[in-house]
């Protein structure tokens, strides 16, 4: 068995502490306070009691990872980040990688690792080989993606997740104005999901600015009271007519 050392103590180091806990021989963080959760296995706050394993995951924030990559240079194994939008340049050490899981993370709630994307990036055929090894033991969704790739990856995901997230909030506050509770739309945002499954996003589009409905638009403008609101309606409105303009 393959073994590995942790560095960090964020959302993503516990979530793939949950998984990966069989390989882990060590945990490394800055702060003793935050490595009281991974109480399973070894850990040290010192960067001369880092411990010599195969693989070495930097789970940190993406400002750190070549700060953290730098303790690792005396070390022999693989030496991998797990950021959607740092270059495997960042790391310092001669053998480098990805290890970049495509999900939202939040600290406490359980996900089934089996579907999350797991995209792998090395140098060598034999550390792919090793990711690969790793990311199968945890995942049905082992991909090898260029630095590139994964870049581009992440913006997606940002539209995705963080910009789709936002306008759940946004949906919150402008139901709230009127007492309206917010799960009344939780159904439809479940069916838009689910749609995609089946259908691309732009056959499953549907609304006032695909149909060109310039009234009920104008009706909704002047609803929302909130000036950013009314930017980001039209904002959005207009790409949606822009993307089907031909068929107007």
């Amino acid at each position: 068995m393959h073994s590995i050392v942790l560095l960090g103590s964020g959302n993503v180091a516990h979530h793939l502490f949950a998984v990966l806990q069989p390989y882990i021989i060590q945990v490394y963080a800055r702060n003793a306070e935050n490595l009281k959760s991974f109480s399973q296995v070894k850990t040290t706050t010192k960067k001369n009691e880092i411990a010599d394993a195969d693989v070495y995951i930097i789970a940190v924030n993406d400002d750190a990872i070549e700060e953290v990559s730098t303790l690792l240079t005396s070390k022999s194994g693989l030496v991998v980040h797990t950021s959607g939008s740092v270059s495997i340049n960042a790391i310092v050490t001669s053998r480098k990688g990805v290890f970049y899981p495509l999900q939202t993370f939040t600290k406490g709630k359980k996900l089934d690792f089996k579907n999350i994307p797991l995209c792998i990036e090395a140098q060598r055929i034999e550390d792919y080989e090793l990711l690969e090894k790793i990311g199968g033991s945890i995942s049905n969704l082992v991909r090898k993606i260029s630095t590139k790739q994964r870049q581009t990856l992440h913006v997606a995901a940002v539209f995705v997740n963080n910009f789709s997230n936002h306008l759940f909030y946004l949906a919150e506050e402008i139901c709230a104005q009127d007492a309206i509770e917010f799960n009344l739309l939780k159904p439809l945002i479940e069916e838009t999901v689910a749609k995609i499954q089946d259908l691309s996003p732009k056959k499953a589009q549907t609304g006032p600015a695909k149909r060109n409905d310039e009234k009920t638009m104008h009706r909704h403008l002047q609803q929302l009271t909130a000036e950013n609101n009314k930017k980001i309606y039209q904002l959005l409105s207009q790409s949606i007519q822009k993307t089907y303009e031909e068929k107007l």
